[in-house]
């Protein structure tokens, strides 16, 4: 073995220890967020905060326009401010605060989240560094496969949360979520499709994989963590609704779905980052196109994947126009967004492991 191939192996070597180390601190990650949650729920200041912002109110709480966040200050109480409110996209509104969050308001319970997002970003530099490290090993691209695509899939989504932190959005409800969905990515990864470093078949020796692959990823990322908060909607909408017609949700409901954002909060948030990647993604079948004619000789060929990435973006496209017809907003629209999403699912996993087709031989 010469010192080339020597490197490359040491290098593949320090990849994979690094993925294991991240799914290791991604672990302590969603303790910590499990933490924040449950504390956030028993606190007696947070019980306390959900019956002031009308959370727990029935009917009449579901149409508060007033309401105020407490905090633990030395062991008893403050009002700090009033929360933001918003109106519901779907027909019929309905004037609703955002919950608290998964701190619950509290001292502890913020604490507990603050642990989980600090090791969140310990945990997306490591598996960053993991995947570079791969890339150094092959010496391309780092998404030449479906190994490689999930673990470069999975450090993109956990930076894209990390972005919308660090700008201030209200998202670290979808914390937990998150690092549920990066642990398993990675537990599949590393068990059912891991692929020993190699280099690519000459079809795929472009500098389109660079652009392609990795928008492709991008969009992926950001279409998830808008599935997520269309999926919380749903819930969050249910609960609201329950409350407005003066029935009493269940325990979990007033524990969990009440700090979550406003349903129409999260229904604004999942569409404007669904509306914000679309193009990105039709930029993407573009380039997919245009790689396919320089490799093939043909743009298109109705290829499996090219079909189902052409799926994806009526889909995607059908749901946008949803939002912008006044029948079609709220609940009927969410369901199409996750119908979207599904089909991008199937895209990536069915078509790679179930279907043959051109792009099969990017191999597992």
């Amino acid at each position: 073995m010469n010192l080339a191939a020597a490197t490359n192996e040491s290098l593949a070597n320090t990849s994979n220890v690094l993925i294991y180390s991240s799914m290791a601190v991604y672990t302590l990650a969603f303790f910590a967020h499990i933490a924040e949650w449950v504390f956030g729920s028993r606190s007696k200041v947070g019980r306390t905060a959900a019956a002031l912002t009308g959370t727990e109110t029935g009917a009449e709480g579901a149409g508060a326009t007033t309401g105020a966040r407490v905090a633990q200050q030395g062991g008893g109480t403050a009002v700090l401010d009033r929360p933001k409110i918003v109106t519901r996209a779907a027909a019929g509104s309905r004037d609703v605060p955002d919950g608290l969050g998964a701190a619950g308001g509290t001292f502890k319970g913020d604490l507990y989240g603050r642990i989980a997002i600090s090791l969140t970003i310990v945990a997306f530099l490591v598996q960053a560094g993991g995947v570079v490290a791969r890339a150094m090993s092959v010496q391309r691209a780092p998404w030449g496969n479906m190994y490689e695509f999930s673990i470069t899939f999975s450090t993109v989504a956990v930076g894209t949360y990390l972005v919308l932190l660090a700008l201030g959005k209200n998202v670290r409800w979808m914390g937990l979520l998150l690092v549920t969905t990066v642990l398993l990515d990675l537990g599949v990864a590393t068990t059912l499709l891991y692929t020993a470093s190699d280099q690519l078949v000459p079809a795929l020796h472009s500098y389109w994989l660079w652009i392609h692959v990795s928008t492709a990823i991008l969009c992926g990322a950001v279409f998830y963590i808008g599935a997520v908060a269309t999926l919380l909607y749903l819930f969050r909408d249910s609960y609201e609704a329950k409350l407005a017609a003066g029935g009493k949700p269940g325990a979990f409901a007033r524990s969990v779905l009440s700090r979550l954002p406003a349903a129409g909060s999260l229904d604004k948030f999942s569409y404007r980052i669904n509306a914000a990647v679309f193009p990105l993604w039709t930029f993407t079948i573009i380039a997919g196109a245009i790689w396919a004619g320089d490799a093939w000789g043909r743009y298109w060929g109705w290829d499996p994947k090219e079909v189902w990435s052409f799926i994806t973006w009526v889909a995607y496209a059908s749901y946008l126009h949803a939002r912008a017809t006044a029948g079609w907003k709220g609940r009927k629209a969410a369901y199409l967004a996750l119908l979207a999403f599904g089909c991008w699912l199937f895209n990536y996993y069915g078509v790679n492991i179930f279907v043959n087709g051109k792009h099969s031989y990017a191999g597992v």
